[in-house]
């Protein structure tokens, strides 16, 4: 299999617009399409084609990465196409190699569908925006979108630093540094705290991993800088939690304090699997920090933000429940897809049967929302 080979895959995979193509000993490679896995025709993966294929795309620093702890992750350009995320990992002794494809076309707000209030709120010069949501929901997405509108309309110093780096941004009205962890800078929180001295208006935390990278981001905020960052999380409540609890129980009040006055908003989504058309839409929870909601946070009352969410519709802010439910009422999602990946699973299911329709295999009609299924089981 020879280096061409690599690029008529990739090639493939932009093509189709697919996310992903996952490569493997003993299956075709194979694409994630839709949601769903569809096989390429070509042959069976062999070890040694695995080796052929890791090597026209791998990094020297990677390959030895690769050899030392058995795992390495990447970003490249192909040509001007496409960026890949690649990860290569070792399985059963053969290697296995996942691409991720980042599009170069950044989207607009229209474009993603994001709450339209975020552009009144990425004015805001300073402050902790947070983007959650489970792998793969299109967090990177939402924030690349965000940073290029700035990038687009204010004069700002932007700083990212990213594992890899996955949209490549350009200079427009503003200045943009992009940092990659591992080759430009050890780590995030190093990166963090150098990035005080560099005169940043924004700064893009790819991921707050540890409990120094968390701090300071919050303090970065406090200190006059609008920051960005993600967490693995699902939903505004649970993210605030996760905040807070990551920090020693000692320090825990006073964190609560500093995250009420810092966090301007909680954007937290999830991707489904579309049934009106091809392709997948996101469903948004959105929280928007007021003063209300900065006196639950400080009083260690995010239990109640939910039911602050569903009052607060004229600040902009929605539940993601009641998002995916208003995705279902257009028939753009299966009810399935909408339950599979909603808070409440049980009151959605409820308010199904209230319309006398099931939830379950028997209204799957579509193929789209068969291949979601599938995914997401």
């Amino acid at each position: 299999m020879s280096s061409m080979q690599i690029d008529r895959l990739l090639d493939t995979v932009i093509k189709l617009n697919a996310s992903d193509l996952h490569l493997t000993v003993g299956r075709k490679p194979t694409l994630r399409l839709h949601g769903g896995l569809r096989n390429l025709d070509t042959k069976v993966l062999e070890g040694d084609d695995m080796v052929t294929l890791m090597k026209a795309i791998t990094p020297e620093r990677n390959q030895q990465e690769l050899q030392e702890v058995g795992t390495t992750d990447f970003g490249f350009a192909y040509g001007d196409a496409a960026r890949f995320r690649v990860s290569v990992f070792r399985q059963r002794g053969d290697l296995a190699i996942v691409c991720r494809l980042i599009p170069n076309k950044l989207l607009t707000f229209e474009q993603i569908g994001l709450p339209e209030i975020c552009r009144e709120l990425i004015r805001r010069p300073r402050g902790l925006y947070l983007v959650t949501g489970p792998t793969g929901s299109g967090k990177t997405t939402s924030l690349a979108t965000m940073i290029d509108y700035i990038n687009t309309n204010y004069e700002r110093h932007i700083i990212t630093m990213e594992d890899p780096i996955e949209y490549y941004h350009y200079h427009k009205k503003s200045v943009m540094n992009q940092r990659e962890v591992g080759s430009d800078v050890p780590s995030f929180s190093e990166a963090l705290r150098r990035a005080l001295r560099q005169d940043p208006d924004v700064i893009l935390v790819g991921e707050m991993r540890d409990l120094e990278t968390i701090e300071s981001a919050i303090r970065a905020a406090e200190t006059g800088h609008l920051v960005f960052a993600t967490l693995h999380t699902t939903g505004a409540a649970k993210t605030i939690d996760r905040v807070v609890d990551a920090f020693p129980v000692t320090q825990q009040n006073q964190i609560r304090v500093q995250l009420s006055t810092s966090l301007i908003c909680v954007l937290s989504q999830v991707l489904l699997a579309r049934v009106d058309v091809k392709g997948m839409v996101a469903g948004y929870e959105f929280l928007v920090v007021t003063p209300a909601i900065a006196n639950l946070i400080r009083d260690n009352k995010t239990f109640r933000i939910d039911s602050a969410i569903q009052t607060g519709k004229r600040f902009g802010m929605q539940l993601l429940d009641e998002h995916l439910w208003s995705l279902y009422s257009k028939g753009m999602i299966s009810a399935e897809e909408m339950v599979d990946k909603a808070k409440n699973p049980g009151d959605l299911t409820d308010r199904v049967h209230k319309l006398g329709r099931q939830v379950g295999r028997t209204d799957l009609d579509t193929e789209g929302a068969v291949e979601g299924k599938a995914a997401s089981a």
